[in-house]
C-alpha cells in the first residue's frame, strides 16, 4: 500500500482519531435526535473509541443504546457532509444558548481570548467542536459501530460538579473488524482479574478499606513466590536489599521536592505536634541510607532496591481492582553511580528487565519521556541525561519512541511498556536518571582524585507496583499460572475412600520436596473433582486408585485435559521439579 494510500487507513492513527471522533458527533446527533431534552457535553475520540457525555438524571439502558446504534446507522447511511464554520465568542455564546446548551456555553466562556471558534454542521445538527472530521458521515460504516458501555461521569472530572452519563463506544471501517474487537473485550472479560481473584481465592476488597487490597492465603503463596525469585535475580544482578519507614516527617517531602509536586496524592498526619507524610514513594528513604554512611567510588555503583508498601491517594472513581489501589508494593531500586558509569547501569538494569519480562511471555516497547516544563535543574544536564538513555538503548539494539515533555520533575525516563497475551500494553518498569535529588540531599563520595563528588542515581522500577503485576499476569494468564508461581501446583484426588492414606503419604512427600500440594478426598465423583481442579487451574492432578496403591504409581493429569498417564512418585517428581527450576510456561 502506497504511504498516501494508508493516510486512511486505522494503520494511520491520526485518520483513526478523525474517524471515532466523527463517530461521538453521529452519536449525538443521534441522542438529540431521539431525546432532544439531553443536554450535550463533550465527545472526544480516545485509545479504543470515542465516547461523549450527556446531562440526563438516569443511566441509559440496553435497549436505548440499541436504539441508539439504529439511529447512527441511519445516520451514516443519510451521507451527511460534514462542514466547518467559525463565529465570534458572543455570537457563538448566544447560538449555544438558543440551542439550550449550557455547557457549551461553559466551554466557549472559558476559552483564551485568542481563540478560533469553531463549529461543525452534519444536517439538522451543530456541535461546538476544533476538529479534526471525515467529510461524510457516509464514510463510516453504519454495521461496523457498537456502543459498548454506559456509566458515571463527573462534568470536567469534578465531583463537585454534575454527574453525566458517558457513553463509550467503538466503530471499525469493517464489520469483522468490528466482530474480531468484541472478541478480544469478551476474553478480556473473561481474564478480568478482580473476576479471577475471587474464584481462584487470590485477593479481595473490602467497603472498610476502598483501594486497599486484602491478599488471601493462596494470593500470599502467589505474592511471596513472584518476590523470591525478585530477590533471586535482583541478588544475581548484585543489588542489596534496604526497607525503609512508611512514615516520615513533611521536611523531608520538602527537601526531596515531592511536596511540591505531589502533596495532593499524599496522605499526612501529626506526631508529637509535628507533620508527617505518609510515603507515595521510596526515593527520600534511600536517599537517608545511602548518606548513613561515607560513601568511595570504590563503593559504586551502590545498587539499592527496595520492596515498599507506599500509599498514594487516588479518586474513588478511578479505583480498579489491582490496577489502581490507594496502597502498593513497589519494587524500586536506587542505584549510586559516577557519571562514567551510567550508560553501564543502564543497559545492567535493561538485561535484568529483559531476563524477567520473558520469564513471563511478556515482550516490550520502550518509550524515551523527556523534559517537563516544571523540571528541576539546569537544561544541559537533562540534555546530558536524555542523551544517556537514548545511547545505551541504542547500543543494545533497542527501538523506542520519545514522549516529549512527559520525564519526571528531578530527570528524564524510560518507560516500559508490556505486552500481554491479548495484545493489551501495560507500563511496569521504569528507569529515571535523576541528577537532582543527590544534590538536594547533598550526597557525596570521594573520588580517586581524593576529592567529594556527586553521584548520579538511577530511580529504577521493575514491576512497578507488584499489585498491578499480579493482576497484569493474572490476565495475561487467564489465571493459569505457570506451575513455579502456581499456588497449588498438585491436586492429589482420590477415587475411593480406600485410597485416603495413599494420597495423604504422596501429599506429603510433595511437601517434603518443596512443591505444594492439596488433597481432595472427599466422598465425591472423580469426574467432579477432576473438574473442579481444573476450574482452579491447579496445573497438575494425581489421580489415585486401587490399582496405583498396588502399583506404587500416580495418574498424572494435567489442567490442560492432558492424560500423561500412570508414573512413579520418582518420575513426578524428575517431570515437576525440571518444570518448576526452568519456569515453564505451559
Amino acid at each position: 500500500m502506497s504511504e498516501e494510500n494508508n493516510l486512511y487507513t486505522f494503520d494511520n492513527e491520526t485518520y483513526r482519531k478523525t474517524y471515532w471522533h466523527t463517530c461521538s458527533h453521529v452519536l449525538a446527533q443521534a441522542m438529540k435526535r431521539l431525546h432532544p431534552e439531553v443536554k450535550l457535553a463533550i465527545g472526544p475520540s480516545i485509545d479504543n473509541g470515542f465516547y461523549y457525555d450527556f446531562d440526563t438524571p438516569e443511566p441509559f439502558s440496553e435497549t436505548q443504546l440499541e436504539e441508539l446504534e439504529a439511529e447512527m446507522r441511519k445516520i451514516c447511511k443519510e451521507k451527511l457532509k460534514l462542514e466547518r464554520f467559525e463565529l465570534p465568542r458572543e455570537e457563538a455564546v448566544k447560538f449555544m444558548e438558543e440551542k439550550g446548551e449550557p455547557y457549551k456555553v461553559e466551554l466557549i466562556n472559558d476559552l483564551p481570548e485568542d481563540a478560533v471558534i469553531s463549529f461543525y454542521k452534519q444536517g439538522e445538527f451543530t456541535d461546538l467542536c476544533a476538529g479534526p472530521h471525515l467529510d461524510s458521515t457516509g464514510r463510516i460504516k453504519g454495521n461496523a459501530i457498537k456502543l459498548t458501555a454506559c456509566n458515571a461521569a463527573y462534568w470536567r472530572g469534578d465531583s463537585s460538579r454534575e454527574t453525566l452519563q458517558r457513553i463509550y463506544g467503538v466503530a471499525f471501517p469493517k464489520k469483522d473488524e468490528l466482530d474480531e474487537y468484541l472478541q478480544r473485550i469478551e476474553e478480556a472479560k473473561r481474564r478480568d482479574h478482580r473476576k479471577l481473584g475471587r474464584e481462584l481465592g487470590l485477593f479481595m476488597m473490602a467497603e472498610e478499606g476502598p483501594g486497599f487490597p486484602f491478599f488471601l492465603p493462596k494470593g500470599m503463596v502467589l505474592k511471596n513466590t513472584l518476590l523470591d525469585y525478585w530477590r533471586q535475580c535482583h541478588k544475581r544482578y548484585g543489588y542489596v536489599e534496604i526497607a525503609t519507614p512508611i512514615i516520615l516527617n513533611q521536611d523531608l517531602w520538602h527537601r526531596s521536592g515531592h511536596w511540591d509536586h505531589y502533596k495532593d496524592n499524599m496522605y499526612t498526619t501529626v506526631i508529637d505536634g509535628e507533620d508527617y507524610a505518609v510515603k507515595p514513594m521510596n526515593c527520600p528513604g534511600g536517599m537517608l541510607v545511602y548518606k548513613s554512611e561515607p560513601h568511595s567510588y570504590r563503593d559504586l555503583p551502590l545498587r539499592m532496591a527496595e520492596l515498599g508498601l507506599v500509599h498514594r491517594h487516588e479518586m474513588s472513581g478511578a479505583l480498579h481492582g489491582l490496577f489502581r489501589v490507594r496502597c502498593f508494593t513497589q519494587d524500586d531500586a536506587h542505584i549510586f553511580m559516577t557519571p562514567d558509569q551510567m550508560k553501564d547501569e543502564i543497559k545492567n538494569v535493561v538485561k535484568l528487565f529483559d531476563e524477567i519480562y520473558s520469564t513471563f511471555g511478556l515482550t516490550y516497547q520502550i518509550e524515551l519521556s523527556t523534559m517537563p516544563e516544571d523540571h528541576m535543574g539546569d537544561e544541559a544536564v537533562w540534555k546530558f541525561a536524555e542523551d544517556t538513555l537514548q545511547a545505551a538503548i541504542t547500543e543494545m539494539g533497542k527501538d523506542f519512541i520519545i514522549n516529549a515533555g512527559d520525564g519526571a520533575f528531578y530527570g528524564p525516563k524510560l518507560d516500559f511498556h508490556l505486552s500481554d497475551s491479548l495484545g493489551r500494553t501495560w507500563q511496569c518498569g521504569t528507569i529515571q536518571l535523576d541528577m537532582q535529588m543527590p544534590e538536594r540531599f547533598e550526597l557525596e563520595y570521594v573520588g580517586e582524585d581524593g576529592e567529594k563528588h556527586r553521584p548520579i542515581m538511577i530511580h529504577r522500577a521493575l514491576l512497578g507496583s507488584i499489585e498491578r503485576f499480579i493482576g497484569v499476569i493474572t490476565e495475561h494468564f487467564a489465571g493459569a499460572f505457570p506451575t513455579w508461581l502456581a499456588p497449588v501446583q498438585v491436586k492429589v484426588l482420590t477415587v475411593t475412600e480406600r485410597a485416603d492414606g495413599y494420597a495423604a503419604e504422596i501429599a506429603a512427600g510433595l511437601d517434603k520436596a518443596g512443591f505444594r500440594a492439596e488433597t481432595d478426598a472427599r466422598n465425591e465423583k472423580i469426574g467432579k473433582k477432576i473438574r473442579e481442579a481444573t476450574l482452579e487451574k491447579t496445573p497438575y492432578m494425581l489421580v489415585v486408585g486401587d490399582r496405583d496403591i498396588e502399583n506404587k504409581t500416580v495418574s498424572v493429569r494435567h489442567r490442560s485435559g492432558e492424560d500423561l498417564g500412570a508414573m512413579t512418585m520418582d518420575q513426578f517428581l524428575e517431570l515437576l521439579g525440571r518444570e518448576v527450576d526452568t519456569k515453564e510456561r505451559k
